[in-house]
């Protein structure tokens, strides 16, 4: 297996949060042969934090998700700097279940700081949003392929990654909350957030060693926004691949393994 680059904890979290690392968009445009965007959860509105369409890679067609960021301010403020209401949540479960109707894949592209914690989205339901979603994806009738691009935090992230494969890429991160957070709970001090993310075992390879995650994906030149289109093509293979090993199984045998992957972390 390869040895992945010595980096600390710390300066991968820096480098997953980059303002100009690739976001879910960029990866879609580059890894899909057409994608068609679709929106809203038919309850409350359209929450850009979350985007979801249909797309293709040759033949096969795919339900895709992905949590998204901005790049700068006026994006971020219209993507809700990437932290979903509930009603993303929603939305995103209204295409997975469409996907199981129609027999498409799900692609996830995980990417937040976490859950929007504001008093509207708890109003809204947000604990319940997530936790359906787990509920739904863990029985979910065709294969889920999650893959973390950047940040993922919290019941943010898990909300779409019950993956029956889930793939990182070397500088992504995964874990139950920031390392600012960590700190602040565990020491009353956010400034200790460095030393937290060496302790949290939120890298890669820690969730490799763990079980946690399923592949690491090599990042080009040490960092995915040096070469985009290298990284997408990386991703677009182990998509094709994995999506033919998972549709080898039967619905029952795909259910139940996928069941029993969560079960036992």
């Amino acid at each position: 297996m390869r040895k992945l680059a010595k980096v600390t904890a710390w300066e991968r979290v820096k480098i997953a949060r980059e303002a100009d690392r690739p976001t879910a968009l960029d990866y879609i445009e580059n890894i899909f042969d057409e994608f068609i965007e679709l929106h809203g959860d038919r309850y409350f509105k359209d929450d850009k934090s979350i985007v979801c369409g249909l797309g293709n890679i040759g033949k096969q067609n795919y339900t895709i998700i992905g949590e998204q960021k901005g790049r700068n301010t006026k994006e971020n403020i219209e993507r809700n700097f990437g932290m979903p209401n509930p009603e993303a949540y929603r939305k995103a479960l209204r295409f997975m279940k469409q996907s199981e109707k129609f027999g498409r894949p799900v692609i996830t592209f995980i990417d937040t700081k976490g859950a929007y914690p504001g008093l509207g989205a708890e109003e809204r339901g947000q604990g319940e949003a997530i936790a359906r979603n787990l509920m739904e994806m863990s029985d979910l009738k065709v294969p889920i392929i999650a893959i973390v691009i950047g940040e993922g935090s919290s019941g943010g992230a898990l909300a779409i990654g019950l993956g029956d494969r889930v793939l990182m890429l070397e500088n992504a991160v995964y874990s139950i909350l920031s390392p600012e957070g960590y700190a602040s709970i565990l020491w009353k001090d956010s400034t200790r957030a460095e030393e937290a993310a060496e302790k949290m075992k939120l890298t890669a390879k820690d969730l490799l060693d763990l079980g946690v995650i399923d592949e690491v994906l090599k990042e080009p030149n040490g960092n995915a926004k040096t070469d985009i289109i290298k990284m997408a093509e990386t991703i677009k293979k182990r998509i094709v691949a994995l999506t033919k090993e998972l549709q080898e199984l039967d619905v029952d045998e795909l259910v139940e393994a996928r069941y029993n992957k969560f079960r036992n972390i």
